[in-house]
């Protein structure tokens, strides 16, 4: 099992707006909807792309066809999970230091043990309410 321990969260994802480049990683088309415009209600300069299964990402990811500051992304997809993106993403030097938060409907504590111990930076549990959601975006991207 790779063991990344993730940096304080003060310290990579909060403060000024530094994170202007958002990748999203999800299947759900609402869901998507509801993150891009609690995100575009913190601030419209967020620039934010959104590819559907995370295989696709990674190969763009790898590619250099989409750039990210940081990525957030789901864990149920078909194709490649959350879990196994973040795996081979933190394999890869190039892109291993891009912070991920996966977003997700799972509350389970042992999957967010374990995709913390994976590397990721933060899991999220996908909040019911919109204003929840501004309010987390928010508190992540400053």
């Amino acid at each position: 099992m790779l063991k990344h321990p993730p940096l304080p969260l003060e310290q990579t994802l909060t403060g000024t707006m530094r994170f202007k480049n958002l990748l999203l990683i999800d299947d759900d088309e609402d869901d998507q909807e509801l993150f891009i415009e609690a995100a575009k209600e913190i601030s419209p300069d967020i620039q934010i792309t959104v590819v559907p299964d995370a295989a696709t990402a990674l190969e763009k990811l790898t590619s250099k066809s989409v750039t990210a500051d940081v990525i957030f992304s789901d864990l149920n997809m078909p194709r490649m999970t959350g879990q196994q993106f973040l795996l081979e993403i933190k394999k890869r030097p190039e892109l291993k230091d891009i912070p991920v938060i996966i977003f997700s409907t799972s509350s389970h504590m042992h999957t967010i043990q374990l995709v913390k111990d994976f590397g990721a930076h933060d899991f999220i549990t996908k909040p019911g309410l919109f204003n929840e959601l501004v309010t987390t975006l928010r508190r992540l991207l400053g």
